[in-house]
């Protein structure tokens, strides 16, 4: 009837305005739209740099994630999006930094092996051997253990300004699989997590990428940049921080 079409030509007008209010692209279809407006955690396996969501030209730190990226030039990559509201959270830009800073807080984090059924550790060790700050810029190194690659020494870098966090690790050194053949070269594998306010909300947006063959022994635990992109969300599961 002519009711029902101008009742989801209304609907249709809704969502397309919905996204386009917000700093991301067609990559987002409507139901992930639904799942981020909703304020649960949207993750997804996008594969390629093409397929980020997250537009270009919304700020500095938005647009230097897209350049490491593009300089990764990843072979797997996903990205995980969650949306809060401002009032209420003024503070999450200093909630969330301190939750980056926790390097050793990171052990414990669990991951749930699809083939074998059981949870694990993602992490069974993360000590920080360096940290610095300057103005507004913390340089962190640290190991990080994880099977079944052993210590991963990760260069972090966390800027902040007003209303906004960029958050980069990346792989200092070559990763083995089991020490039976070597998988990830240094500077392959990088986490980028991104928080700016726009208007009455909070963006969160994490992106995981690893420049690496597709090798399908690995390939599931080669989605560690998932997980670990998803870590602050399981800190404010676990320890209502973030």
């Amino acid at each position: 009837t002519k009711m029902k079409k101008i009742v989801l030509f209304l609907l249709t007008s809704f969502f397309a305005t919905n996204l386009f209010s917000l700093p991301f692209n067609s990559k987002l279809t409507e139901e992930d739209l639904s799942v981020i407006n909703s304020g649960e955690v949207l993750i997804k396996n996008i594969n390629y740099k093409k397929n980020m969501s997250l537009n270009k030209g919304i700020n500095d730190f938005g647009d230097e994630l897209h350049e490491v990226i593009d300089d990764l030039k990843p072979k797997y990559l996903a990205e995980i999006i969650q949306i809060k509201p401002y009032q209420g959270n003024e503070d999450l830009p200093e909630r969330l930094e301190e939750v980056l800073k926790a390097i050793p807080d990171y052990v414990g984090i669990p991951y749930y092996s699809v083939r074998a059924e059981e949870w694990y550790d993602l992490y069974s060790s993360a000590i920080i051997t360096s940290e610095e700050t300057i103005d507004n810029v913390t340089k962190i190194s640290a190991d990080i253990e994880m099977e079944p690659f052993g210590v991963i020494k990760e260069d972090i870098e966390i800027k902040k300004q007003e209303d906004c966090i960029l958050y980069q690790a990346i792989n200092k050194n070559k990763l083995s699989y089991y020490d039976k053949f070597d998988c990830v070269w240094p500077e392959r594998l990088m986490i980028c997590i991104y928080l700016h306010r726009d208007g009455d909300n909070w963006i969160l947006y994490g992106v995981g990428g690893v420049n690496a063959p597709r090798i399908p022994l690995f390939t599931e635990r080669m989605c560690y940049f998932k997980l670990n992109a998803d870590l602050l969300f399981l800190h404010n599961t676990k320890k209502d921080r973030c």
